[in-house]
């Protein structure tokens, strides 16, 4: 079967905002999808990592790149296509609280 990729986006205001019960739906999602083997993650600090030329690992604290929400977590799923990925990660705590979800295909 397919594996797509997730970035989830999202901020502490927005899932506050949501009602609760829209939460509590959106984390049996992600429940749902971690039954079905999706690897769901939050996210920490990230580093940068270079070696150009592999002349020598350069490290960087912090993001490459930027948004206006900030990055909550990542998954790898499972679905059938793109629509049926769509459909299952549509439901998960960033893209009902005011975030948002980039679906990613793996080739």
């Amino acid at each position: 079967m397919p594996k797509f990729v997730t970035i989830q986006y999202g901020d502490r205001a927005g899932y506050d905002r949501t009602p609760q019960p829209v939460r509590d739906a959106a984390h049996e999602q992600d429940a749902r999808l971690r039954s079905e083997g999706a690897l769901i993650g939050r996210v920490g600090t990230p580093v940068q990592v270079r070696n150009p030329d592999a002349s020598g690992v350069k490290t960087r604290e912090g993001a490459f790149m930027s948004s206006d929400l900030p990055i909550a977590g990542f998954a790898v799923i499972e679905a059938a296509d793109l629509g049926d990925a769509i459909d299952k990660i549509s439901h998960v705590p960033c893209a009902v609280a005011h975030g948002v979800v980039e679906v990613w295909p793996l080739k």
